[in-house]
């Protein structure tokens, strides 16, 4: 079976095919209106959200498909003690692809060694978030033209932002793509994801002020300080006011600048900067819609054909995730692991096992 769990699922070559239908939906939206049709899509939300959950749901909706699905975990069996791979191993039966966000880390994986049809990773935790980086990257080639060739600045929280972890994953596969990380020390980068920036020898810089590297930018990604992530409140009041872009900030800005941001934004955008033209992340919004659209078909019409991809080499091993955020700290899994350059790596969250 075929899911989409990280970017990486994704060959740079299915990526931009999926590109290329997303933007003929916009253009023939007619063609697609019951490409679904008789199709259901389950959507499994554990936490809040807005945009993501009502873009799939609109997706499968304009594409003449229906939804079923729980917006709440508090609304499912999960009360009751029902653990991720029963949920979806039962919703399977009712549905032709699920699209799941879930608060831990890996939880996705945790769901695919029970499910019967594809499943999408709408988020899991601090970790990954396959389509809204789907979504960056056609609000990207929209406005600047070109996947190739740019410097994006990533700004706010890059330690628990699955949003800059998989769009970091996707870019370091397009030439010549250089990453500004701008960040507190307590939000850096997770050492898995700088690890493998140098693997790929991807150049980027850390920094601590927004303003230092603002002129050599072609884009910059914008993310909310994410209170949910926190161990303490206290470390998220003195934290979440770290970065705020305002219209003063954007004075050393190139005019064809894009700023994104995945929302929903708390005050690191103030409002005025809505009005400027190089602010994007409302039309990122609506290129979400039509790449999920583009993804739904893809998805059934593997599963129809019975392709599927290989999924990542597992070890079985008797070392313990010591992540607090890992779906094996809620749930009684089995200790798989995969090879990395700095040892073995948990398969569900890729935090190193000691």
């Amino acid at each position: 079976m075929r899911h989409v769990l990280d970017i990486v699922d994704l060959s740079k070559e299915e990526i931009e095919t999926l590109l290329k239908r997303a933007e003929d939906i916009i253009d023939h939206p007619k063609l697609y209106r019951d490409a679904c049709r008789y199709k259901k899509l389950a959507t499994l939300f554990y936490e809040p959200s807005t945009r993501t959950r009502l873009s799939f749901e609109a997706a499968m909706l304009e594409l003449g498909g229906a939804v079923i699905g729980f917006e709440a975990g508090t609304s499912s069996s999960t009360t009751k003690g029902e653990t991720v791979g029963d949920t979806v191993r039962t919703v399977s039966q009712y549905a032709d692809v699920i699209v799941m966000r879930h608060p831990n880390d890996g939880a996705p994986y945790a769901a695919i060694q029970r499910t019967e049809v594809p499943v999408i990773n709408a988020g899991d935790g601090g970790h990954n978030h396959p389509t809204q980086t789907l979504a960056d990257i056609l609000t990207i080639y929209k406005k600047q033209g070109r996947l190739n060739d740019l410097t994006i600045g990533l700004c706010g929280d890059l330690k628990y932002g699955r949003t800059v972890h998989s769009l970091i994953r996707a870019l370091i596969r397009y030439n010549n793509v250089r990453f500004v990380c701008i960040s507190p020390k307590e939000l850096c980068l997770p050492d898995y994801i700088l690890q493998l920036m140098d693997e790929n020898n991807v150049e980027y810089k850390i920094t601590d002020r927004m303003e230092e590297y603002m002129a050599d930018l072609d884009v910059l990604y914008m993310t909310r300080v994410q209170q949910e992530r926190f161990d303490t409140r206290a470390e998220y009041e003195r934290l979440k006011d770290c970065y705020i872009l305002t219209t003063d900030k954007l004075l050393t800005a190139k005019p064809t600048m894009s700023i994104l941001h995945p929302l929903p934004r708390v005050n690191e955008i103030a409002c005025d900067v809505d009005d400027d033209p190089r602010a994007a992340y409302f039309d990122q919004v609506a290129f979400g819609k039509y790449m999920r659209m583009a993804l739904i078909l893809e998805l059934i019409d593997d599963a129809e054909k019975g392709n599927a991809a290989p999924e990542r080499v597992k070890i079985l091993t008797d070392k313990r995730c010591d992540n607090p955020r890992c779906i094996t700290c809620r749930e009684d899994l089995k200790p798989y692991a995969v090879n990395g350059k700095s040892g073995l790596r948990c398969y569900y969250c890729e935090a190193l096992l000691k």
